[in-house]
């Protein structure tokens, strides 16, 4: 009795070597998925802060127009 490992048959190795091909592809589409997701958190994230800093920049004008009347 040896513990050694078992090849398995040709039949096996092809149907694990498909399903590990619709895995990977699988995997690259979510990847995908996910760098699209990033992209538009960025932007949105982007377009939010330049919102808020000309918000900032506007109340600063105001108060200073406030101040020099």
């Amino acid at each position: 009795m040896t513990n050694q490992p078992r090849i398995p048959d040709a039949l096996t190795r092809a149907r694990s070597v498909a399903q590990l091909r619709k895995l990977v592809q699988r995997m690259d589409k979510n990847i995908a998925e996910l760098d699209e997701f990033i992209v538009r958190l960025e932007a949105d994230n982007h377009r939010r802060f330049d919102e808020a800093r000309q918000r900032g920049n506007a109340r600063r004008l105001a108060v200073q127009n406030q101040d020099n009347s």
